[in-house]
Formats: C-alpha cells, structure tokens, sequence
C-alpha cells in the first residue's frame, strides 16, 4: 500500500538517492541538459529547482546552502554566475521534461531535462507563435471597423460642397 508515500525512493537507499540527485543536479547546471529516465527526472525537478530558486538571491549564505545540497565548487559557481542570470526574472519552472520514447534494453521511458532559459531553439520560435486557443477566431464589429480604409472620395464631396457655397 502506499500510505503517506510523499516522494519515489527510486529503489535506492537514502544516501544513494541523495547522493545520485546531487549530482544529477550538478550535471544539470554545468551541462544545461542531461538525458535520463522520466521517475529520475520527475525527482530530480523536486530537488533542482529550491536550489535554482536560491541561485536568484546572490548572498554567501544561499551560496552555502546550495553547496550543501551539491557539494562541488564548480556547479556552484556556474549557477551563480551564469544560470542565475537567465533565470532572475523567472518565478518558477526552470526545468523542462521532454519524453524520448523508450531505451532498448529494459523499455524505461527516457526524457531529455533542460534548464529553460537555456534551449535556443524554443527561446527563437517564442517571439514567432501567436497564442493558441480553441475558440474560434472571428472577426467582431471593432476588427472591422478599425480594419476599414478611409476613403478621400468623402473628403473630395465634402470640398465640393463648401465650393458650391461659395
């Protein structure tokens, strides 16, 4: 039964698990994008993004808090350095998960996790696409009446009108 069961254990002991997702997350940051298992990355979100939440506020002490969850100098400083930058401006949501298909040899789902801000290709389509919805898109009096052309035939009768006063 699953009573209470808050999070995978990912069929590891806790020091496994722990350790694996640490440096998963350094991977992540020094690599912007790893290839994994979809159970992997789903708790691998649960674990990277507090610590990209914390990489926003640049101060010794969060840069001590995230090292302890890392453990390595050099994931530390890159997201410090370069990641917090991108993703200042960002709330939430700084990893993407994208499904692969399967692997061959035991058939586990496999994805592709991505920092955001860190995908050119999504980042160059953004400005192209328009937002999508179901409704239909139908023109409304306003559309139509700011869509119309004036006319200078208007202003040409209204000229010769004053001309024939005169």
């Amino acid at each position: 039964m699953r009573h209470g069961k808050s999070f995978n254990h990912l069929g590891r002991t806790a020091t496994h698990r722990k350790a694996m997702l640490s440096n998963m997350t350094s991977s992540l940051i020094l690599h912007k994008r790893i290839i994994t298992t979809v159970a992997k990355a789903k708790a691998l979100r649960k674990y990277a993004e507090p610590l990209l939440n914390k990489s926003k506020e640049d101060t010794m002490h969060s840069r001590r808090l995230v090292f302890s969850y890392l453990q390595d100098k050099t994931s530390v400083k890159e997201l410090f350095d370069n990641v917090a930058d991108k993703i200042a401006k960002r709330n939430g949501g700084f990893t993407r998960i994208i499904r692969i298909g399967t692997r061959q040899g035991d058939n586990a789902d496999m994805c592709v996790m991505e920092l955001v801000d860190f995908n050119t290709t999504y980042l160059a389509n953004e400005g192209e696409q328009k937002a999508k919805t179901r409704r239909s898109r139908k023109k409304t009096k306003s559309d139509e009446v700011s869509n119309a052309e004036v006319v200078p035939v208007v202003s040409e009768a209204i000229e010769e009108k004053e001309a024939e006063k005169e």
